[in-house]
């Protein structure tokens, strides 16, 4: 049975060969395909030696070259498989004294990769100079593994010029609807990037001037399943017993105990972690939500709900007791708060947005609030998990590092995990390494892990473009004294009483959302703007706040967007006042250059130089000199909102 397609099968019709068994034989690769001038070959999984060796037993040879991983077939994933496989023939055909270049330009080779899923099989077609034909299929790829006898395979093959014909025909239609044809130069060249127009998809854009690429877009029952295999044996990995230097495993019942000793405490472990970092998992096509695998109820009384906006509004209305920009800090916390609460949703917008080749930066799985101590940080993060999962979870900053935070993001489903107090030595170490590799659960597709929050004091003095991009930051300068810090009861008040009919409510009308918005991503745009999911989540949440209090909104209660976390005005806030202040009270801190159109400021210390060089925009083109911050004047007085003219002053 071959099957040429993955098809709905109630619209099209399923390709059934008829065989008879005429006998079964022992016998060697060698005598199976020997004796015949030609080959045509769909092959995956191929193993180059063994390739290399079979080359030379044909005059002429056609190899389709597939690849037996699960795909989405984006252009990106296209580019890496057929980039490797060229490199692989190309390094192992040398080492096995084969001339695939000479081969091909004399045409007795012609060698293809496929793009697309239009096949699965593996057939080996044989071609006598006297015209005796045979057919070769079943479950062997072209490979030493397959062919010498060490493993099962289910090997058949069938001599005649009708089956030859019927396969034949099998063999040009993946040739010429999904597979792109490796040229010489291909082979001949290197990996470098500068040489992407040679790889063979980009031959056969060249030649048919169009392409269209229709990729896989929903992750079925297979690709779970290989997704989910591939997630346990990562998790087993680190408890398995170790092998010989040979890499091979020798069991006995002894090792077998030990085995599963250590999974068994691994799991005792694990449920541990649970209990601490409950699992929140939210299914989209069923509309439901689970914690720790029991249904949310995503109807709240009504009642319920007003008393969860009471007591949120009641929290931040206890930050105008504190001292410094209390409205900036409500606003930032607000705004925090916001994308806090989406979390849960983003993975599968990173997931979709990779299968299209879409940008990952406006899904961020990182946050860091920071700024100085008793600023009320840590109890605002408590009290948001208190409102999503009706308890309080946290990872102290000593137990961060990358590797402890994946072994977590394995076992947490959507509750964000909490790294509390994390320190300047610590952030530079371990945070700014993990935030950078942002990648984690993009290869396997995950459609469900949790994002990752750090606060921390003020020893961390700035942060860099490259964590800014990544990350939603919320830093805040306004505080408490130790004494009304002790006196403070609005804190115990609000988390003892608040529950997650709030929260609840907000998944619910977030999750009639949802659908339209991942489809939304999935379109195929030359230009795809970014889905605001920061606009969707805000806007959710202020009409819950609206529609249950009859009191006057505050001010810092607004419908936000991606420009409100990551505009430039935003990320450079504080270099903004730095320089807004120094303007203000010492103007002598400045040299404005009119010849060279530059304005230098002495922020006094290297390292605020470097505070500040972090917040910049590129396009005001800054560099430093020691303690001098040196940038572009027109640029500068955009940005800063200041003229720059010292009236009074001479300017160079």
């Amino acid at each position: 049975m071959n099957e040429q397609m993955e098809l709905d099968h109630s619209q099209y019709g399923l390709d059934v060969v008829q065989a008879e068994f005429l006998s079964a034989e022992t016998t060697s690769w060698e005598e199976l395909f020997g004796g015949y001038k030609k080959l045509y070959a769909i092959t995956y999984s191929s193993g180059v030696d063994f390739v290399c060796k079979l080359l030379l037993k044909f005059e002429q040879a056609e190899i389709i070259f597939g690849f037996e991983e699960i795909l989405s077939y984006s252009f990106q994933e296209i580019m890496a498989y057929q980039i490797k496989t060229v490199e692989r023939l190309r390094e192992r055909a040398s080492k096995n004294k084969l001339d695939l270049i000479s081969r091909i330009d004399e045409g007795s080779l012609r060698m293809y990769v496929t793009r697309g899923k239009l096949s699965h099989e593996k057939i080996y077609l044989l071609e006598a100079e006297n015209g005796r034909k045979r057919v070769i299929m079943g479950s062997a790829n072209m490979s030493f593994s397959a062919f010498s006898g060490k493993q099962r395979e289910n090997i058949c093959y069938m001599d005649g010029e009708k089956a030859f014909n019927w396969y034949f025909e099998c063999f040009n239609q993946l040739k010429q609807r999904s597979s792109d044809y490796i040229t010489s130069k291909a082979i001949a060249i290197s990996d470098d990037p500068e040489n992407i127009e040679e790889i063979p998809i980009a031959q056969t854009v060249k030649i048919q001037k169009s392409l269209v690429l229709d990729p896989v877009s929903e992750a079925g029952d297979e690709v779970r399943f290989i997704m989910d295999v591939k997630k346990l044996a990562r998790k087993y990995s680190p408890l398995m017993p170790k092998t010989d230097s040979k890499g091979r495993t020798a069991l006995s019942p002894e090792i077998l105990k030990m085995t599963r000793r250590r999974i068994v405490d691994a799991g005792i472990q694990e449920k541990e972690l649970r209990s601490e970092h409950p699992r929140l998992e939210i299914n989209v096509e069923e509309q439901t939500v689970t914690l720790n695998d029991r249904k949310l109820d995503l109807n709240p009384n009504f009642d319920d709900i007003a008393k969860d906006v009471v007591l949120f509004l009641d929290y931040m209305r206890g930050y105008e007791k504190f001292h410094g920009d209390i409205g900036l800090m409500q606003a930032r916390y607000f705004e925090f708060a916001c994308w806090f609460f989406s979390t849960p949703f983003l993975a599968s917008f990173r997931t979709i947005a990779v299968l299209y080749n879409q940008n990952l930066l406006p899904y961020p799985v990182f946050g860091l609030v920071y700024g100085q101590s008793k600023a009320g940080k840590t109890s605002f993060l408590e009290t948001l998990l208190k409102m999503m999962i009706g308890q309080k979870t946290k990872v102290s900053a000593p137990d961060f590092t990358r590797t402890s935070i994946e072994n977590l993001k394995n076992t947490v489903t959507g509750t964000p995990i909490i790294v509390d107090d994390l320190t300047q030595s610590r952030f530079s170490q371990h945070a700014i390494e993990t935030i950078k590799n942002d990648d984690f659960g993009v290869a396997d597709r995950l459609m469900q892990y949790p994002a990752v929050v750090i606060s921390a004091n003020e020893d961390v003095k700035a942060v860099s473009p490259e964590i800014t991009r990544r990350t939603v930051i919320c830093r805040v300068q306004a505080g408490l004294t130790n004494t009304e810090l002790m006196k403070s009861s609005i804190v115990k008040r609000v988390q003892r009483n608040i529950s997650t009919a709030f929260y609840r409510e907000y998944l619910r009308l977030m999750l009639e959302e949802i659908p339209g918005l991942l489809n939304d991503l999935k379109k195929d745009d030359d230009e795809p703007v970014p889905l605001d999911i920061f606009a969707v989540s805000s806007r959710i949440i202020c009409s819950i706040i609206r529609k249950h209090i009859n009191e006057e909104i505050p001010s810092y209660i607004r419908e936000l967007n991606l420009e409100d976390y990551f505009g430039e005005k935003v990320t450079g806030y504080h270099a903004i006042k730095t320089i807004q202040n120094a303007w203000t009270i010492n103007k002598k801190a400045f040299v404005i250059d009119k010849r060279r159109r530059n304005i230098r400021y002495n922020a006094g210390q290297v390292w605020e130089v470097d505070r500040i060089m972090k917040e910049l925009p590129e396009n005001l083109e800054a560099h430093k000199s020691r303690e001098w911050v040196v940038m572009n004047l027109d640029k500068a007085r955009e940005f800063f909102g200041i003229d720059f003219r010292k009236r009074g002053f001479f300017n160079l």
